[in-house]
């Protein structure tokens, strides 16, 4: 029997020593993780948007890159707050249908991604997310205010500190460390995870009409997410559920015509 106990107690020294081995690692390496802050830059030149222009805005310690396009007279500007993946600029066929539509846009990279230089961190993001707000307000157009996925989060935490006229969430997660413990559920993310993204926190603070879309199929950001952020939005307006969509699959399902539907029905409440 001491064999077996001494076998034992090896074991679980073992898996001691693997657990705290793997979490060091995740901690050290943990932004390494969760961004995706490679790819490549399109050049405005190559998008069809003729009427837009580069922006570079200054924030302290960084200046943030990206492009805007006033509205047609009368309409609103839609501030995009992008994904993980890549550069803004990647979406250009979005832009192109805002504009064709008579809205303005201002879109750009956050300090760390392909067009802006920097070191990413939740601190870094907010504050870019901040400053584009800050800027587009002082252009004069109504805001209306659009994150994607990542940018879910500090979209809507400008709207907790900023007035605009909607916010619209898609692929939104209840927060950073939420989807961090539903993929690492062994991990103590809770303890060690530095970018975790509160939106559930922010959202309460949020008085402007609140739109969510999700994908049932979602492998990213699971739509429960979604439900559950909707659930606590102060003025909500509609929680869009489509079935067996993934994380990437909403603007072919239709997105820019709902999106288009609420931004009519906010702008006239």
């Amino acid at each position: 029997m001491k064999w077996v106990k001494l076998a034992l107690a090896g074991i679980l020294v073992l898996f001691a020593v693997a657990y705290v081995g793997a979490t060091s690692y995740m901690y050290v390496n943990q932004r390494s993780f969760q961004y995706d802050a490679t790819g490549e830059v399109t050049a405005l030149a190559s998008a069809a948007l003729p009427g837009a222009r580069e922006i570079a805005i200054p924030v302290e310690g960084a200046v943030i890159n990206g492009w805007y396009q006033p509205p047609a007279p009368g309409m609103p500007l839609i501030l995009y707050y992008k994904g993980n993946s890549g550069s803004f600029s990647a979406e250009h066929e979005r832009y192109a249908q805002f504009v064709a539509d008579g809205y303005g846009f201002l879109a750009f990279d956050y300090r760390g991604f392909p067009a802006s230089a920097g070191t990413i961190s939740e601190a870094g993001i907010l504050a870019d997310a901040v400053a584009a707000y800050d800027w587009a307000a002082e252009q004069g157009s109504p805001i209306l205010i659009w994150g994607r996925s990542l940018g879910s989060g500090p979209a809507t935490y400008v709207a907790s500190q900023r007035d605009a006229e909607a916010l619209l969430l898609e692929t939104p997660f209840l927060s950073a460390v939420t989807v961090a413990a539903e993929r690492y559920p062994i991990l103590p993310v809770n303890w060690v995870m530095l970018d975790q993204f509160r939106s559930n926190e922010w959202i309460t603070d949020v008085q402007e009409p609140v739109f969510v879309a999700h994908g049932t199929a979602d492998t990213v950001v699971g739509v429960s997410n979604g439900e559950r952020l909707y659930e606590l939005a102060p003025n909500p307006d509609e929680l869009w559920i489509v079935p067996d969509a993934d994380h990437s699959d909403l603007w072919a399902a239709g997105l820019w015509d709902q999106a288009k539907a609420f931004f009519e029905r906010a702008r006239t409440e």
